[in-house]
């Protein structure tokens, strides 16, 4: 049995050997893609001096507080006005500023009459107030998009202003989802007998494309060498990069995966981790005509196949793609907890923020490795390191983020 860190680090240097490539897509096309490139502002942004409020421009002079409007300039329709010292121009949000200008009035910071305005008593006027400078978000060639980011619509709001109508993003991975097990059912159908239905395809495929990965569901098979050996053939075909199976993988009469996995030609990294739960998990390699697959042969417990996808899949592919992860976060136990082995354990918990705003997490679950309905209950795992026993109310613990 491998111990944790072993195990991942086997999986990332098999990661690292898939061939990520980039595509051009159209820019609404990226949302929640891995972006391929650094993208650069090609003008200023903001592209001239523009008013953050409306009001009125002048020139500024602290001795003055009285100035005749002269004029007005919206956004989108400048217009160009003589500014002396005791004029001004009405101007809008966002309209651009005259070259002589150097103050923006809030309109409510003044009094109107006959066409002056006037600075209302105990109101402190400031050069440069309120003006937004040309180049102060962005300047000309300035990096705007980091290479790897995970494109959200923010993202794709910074480009669109840097004029990207295309944009180059990594290709998703091809993720191939098999169930296995003569208890499965569809979820269409009611369980009777020993008969459950099959959760753990919904649990994959959704956090596959939670990712924004490309998964194909493979389906259901019986415990039926032949059978299962079909399915996962015709999921090579569709030049999958990752193969993912649930249940069968254990050491029961009924366990075919390692058979199957070595009659098809897997090369075996490793089975079994020093973890809990999801010990039983098989992970090799299947090249075939120069194209390399990932296999991963996951627990059928729906928890011990959940943690194992967050735990080795999830971020490794975060890895792959540069992506900084925002899954892991520190957090102050409220309630003892206990541990009595030497394996990591992956404990569900909620986190979340006391009154003082420290992060905080909470764990009252049986932590039942078939127990799905507690899972859906959590929001994180509670990572217990392999030597920590029994962690006492008030200890800091690593949770990942579900």
């Amino acid at each position: 049995m491998i111990s944790y860190a072993e195990a991942n680090k086997i999986v990332f240097e098999e990661f690292s050997r898939l061939k990520l490539e980039a595509e051009e897509v159209p820019l609404l096309e990226s949302l929640n893609r891995i972006l391929a490139e650094d993208v650069f502002a090609d003008v200023n942004l903001p592209p001239f001096n523009n008013s953050a409020m409306d009001g009125f421009a002048i020139r500024y002079s602290e001795n003055i507080s009285r100035w005749k409007v002269v004029g007005e300039i919206s956004a989108g329709n400048f217009s160009h006005f003589d500014i002396d010292a005791i004029s001004a121009v009405g101007i809008m949000t966002g309209g651009k500023i005259p070259n002589n200008c150097d103050a923006v009035i809030p309109i409510e910071d003044v009094n109107e009459n006959e066409g002056s305005i006037f600075l209302k008593t105990g109101v402190t006027l400031k050069k440069r107030n309120h003006i937004r400078k040309m180049g102060e978000d962005l300047k000309e060639g300035e990096r705007a998009l980091k290479k790897n980011t995970f494109i959200k619509p923010q993202h794709i709001a910074i480009g669109a202003t840097c004029g990207k109508s295309k944009i180059n993003v990594f290709r998703k991975l091809k993720i191939g989802v098999l169930a296995t097990g003569d208890e499965l059912i569809p979820i269409t159908e009611t369980p009777r007998d020993d008969k459950i239905r099959s959760s753990n395809v919904f649990t994959l495929i959704s956090l596959i494309d939670q990712m924004s990965m490309t998964a194909i569901d493979l389906g259901l098979a019986k415990d039926n060498q032949t059978e299962i050996k079909e399915k996962i053939t015709n999921g090579l075909k569709q030049n999958i990069d990752i193969l993912i199976t649930t249940g069968g993988i254990s050491v029961g009469k009924y366990d075919l995966m390692h058979e199957i996995f070595s009659d098809i030609g897997v090369e075996k990294k490793f089975w079994r981790a020093n973890i809990k739960p999801g010990k039983p998990v098989f992970f090799g390699v299947l090249t075939k005509s120069n194209k390399r697959a990932l296999i991963f042969g996951l627990p059928g417990n729906p928890v011990s196949c959940f943690v194992n996808f967050l735990i080795f899949i999830r971020n490794n592919i975060e890895k792959l793609y540069g992506v900084e992860s925002k899954h892991v976060i520190n957090a102050e136990l409220q309630n003892d907890l206990k541990k009595k082995d030497n394996k990591r354990h992956f404990m569900r918990g909620i986190l979340s923020e006391n009154v003082d705003g420290k992060r905080i997490v909470t764990s009252n679950f049986t932590q039942s490795s078939g127990n799905l309905a507690e899972t859906s209950r959590a929001n994180c795992l509670m990572v217990i390191e392999e030597e920590r026993r029994d962690p006492k109310k008030g200890e800091l613990v690593e949770c990942i983020m579900m």
